[in-house]
C-alpha cells in the first residue's frame, strides 16, 4: 500500500482530538478524509482542529482535501473511498459502527472498550474476520514510556516469582461531567467506572499478570445520578498464583488524585503512580541493572489523563497496513479487558466470585 491511507473518524467528542492529532503526525503516510458526528458543529470543529495541526508542521492543504463533514455514517460510507475508520463514538455503539465498515472493506480502529457486552465484541471481531479487514482496538497506555519499563521488567522475570499486583485509579467526574452527554454512565452505552475510566488499568492488570483464574468485586454507586456505578473494589486470582486488586472510584475530592500500578515480587517492587501511571515512584530489585539509574527519564508530565500513546498507536496500524507488522492489540486482545471488566460486574450482582476460561 503506496499511497498514503484515507482515515474517516466518526464521534468527535472528547476522546477525538487524540486521534485527529495523531492522524496528522503521521501526515506522510495519512490522511484525514473525513469526519462524522451527530452534532454537525463538533465535526466542523474538529476539520479546524485537524488543518490547525499540519498547518504547524507546514503541511499545505487544497481547499478540496480538507474533511470533508457528515452526520450520518451510512451517507460518509456510500460517498467515501476509506481505508479506516476510528471509532470514537460512544462504547455501546462501537460494534455498530465498526460492523458497518467491515462489511462496506474497511479497516476498523476502536476506541476501548470495544464493546459493551461479549456477544457483540464477538460479532464485530467475527465480521472483520470475514471481511477480511483488520480490526485495532486502542490501548494506548500499554505505550507510555512507564508501562514500557514496567512490561519489560516482568519480561525479564525481573521481579521473580509475582505476589501482587495492585491497581488504584482514584478519580474524579462531577455530576456535570454526565449531564453533558445522555449516554454517559448508562449500561447500554457506556458502563461505569469500570468499564470507562478504568478500562486501560484492567486491561494492565491482565498484560502484566498474565490470564485471570477468578475475580470477586463489589461496586456502588455512592453519589452520582447514573446508572452504573461511580465507585469499586475488585479482587483476582491469576492463573500463575498471584493475586490482584484495583480500587475505582470517580468520587475523589477534589480532582483526579492517583492512577497507579504497583507489582510486589520475590525479588523486586515496582511502583508506577502520579495521576495517570506517569511516575516511577519505586523501583527497588535484588539484582540492580546498569540502566536502573535511568528509570526516572521513563517518567513525564501528561498533558491528560490519555498519555502519548495515540501517536505511536497509530505509528503501528501504518507499519501493519503497510509491511505487515504485527498490531499492538487487535480485537482478540481488545476482548480480554471488556471480559474481565463484565466479570466484575456480574460479581458484584451475584456476590459470589467468577471464574473466567
Amino acid at each position: 500500500m503506496k499511497k498514503k491511507i484515507r482515515f474517516a473518524l466518526i464521534g468527535c467528542g472528547r476522546i477525538s482530538y487524540k486521534h485527529i492529532e495523531a492522524i496528522s503526525e503521521i501526515y506522510k503516510d495519512a490522511e484525514l478524509v473525513a469526519l462524522c458526528d451527530v452534532i454537525i458543529k463538533r465535526a466542523k470543529d474538529k476539520s479546524k482542529e485537524y488543518n490547525e495541526y499540519l498547518a504547524k508542521k507546514n503541511v499545505k492543504l487544497q481547499s478540496d482535501q480538507k474533511p470533508r463533514i457528515y452526520t450520518d455514517i451510512d451517507k460518509m460510507l456510500e460517498d467515501e473511498t476509506l481505508d479506516v475508520l476510528s471509532i470514537c463514538t460512544p462504547s455501546g455503539l462501537h460494534p455498530e459502527h465498526g460492523i458497518k465498515a467491515a462489511k462496506s472493506g474497511i479497516h476498523v480502529i476502536s476506541e476501548k472498550p470495544m464493546a459493551t457486552n461479549l456477544n457483540l465484541a464477538n460479532k464485530l471481531i467475527k465480521t472483520c474476520d470475514e471481511a477480511p479487514v483488520r480490526l485495532f482496538v486502542v490501548k494506548q497506555n500499554r505505550l507510555n514510556p512507564t508501562m514500557k519499563l514496567l512490561k519489560r521488567a516482568v519480561e525479564k522475570r525481573r521481579f521473580g516469582k509475582i505476589y501482587m499486583i495492585l491497581v488504584n485509579v482514584l478519580w474524579t467526574r462531577p455530576q456535570s461531567y454526565y449531564d453533558k452527554a445522555s449516554w454517559r454512565g448508562t449500561w447500554k452505552f457506556d458502563g461505569g467506572a469500570f468499564m470507562n475510566q478504568a478500562s486501560h488499568y484492567i486491561d494492565a492488570m491482565e498484560w502484566l499478570g498474565g490470564p485471570v483464574e477468578s475475580v470477586m468485586a463489589t461496586t456502588a454507586t455512592m453519589s452520582r445520578n447514573i446508572e452504573a456505578e461511580d465507585t469499586g473494589s475488585a479482587v483476582f486470582n491469576f492463573k500463575s498464583g498471584a493475586i490482584g486488586n484495583i480500587n475505582v472510584t470517580m468520587l475523589t475530592y477534589p480532582k483526579n488524585f492517583e492512577g497507579s500500578i504497583t507489582i510486589i515480587g520475590e525479588k523486586g517492587t515496582g511502583k508506577i503512580g502520579g495521576v495517570a501511571i506517569n511516575r516511577v515512584e519505586r523501583w527497588e530489585f535484588f539484582k540492580a541493572y546498569r540502566k536502573d539509574r535511568y528509570v526516572e527519564q521513563s517518567s513525564y508530565e501528561p498533558d491528560n489523563i490519555y498519555g502519548s500513546g495515540h501517536i505511536e498507536y497509530y505509528k503501528n496500524v501504518i507499519e501493519v497496513l503497510k509491511r505487515g507488522a504485527k498490531p499492538n492489540t487487535d480485537g482478540r486482545e481488545g476482548r480480554k479487558s471488556l471480559e474481565l471488566a463484565l466479570a466484575i460486574y456480574k460479581s458484584s450482582r451475584e456476590k459470589r466470585a467468577i471464574r473466567l476460561g
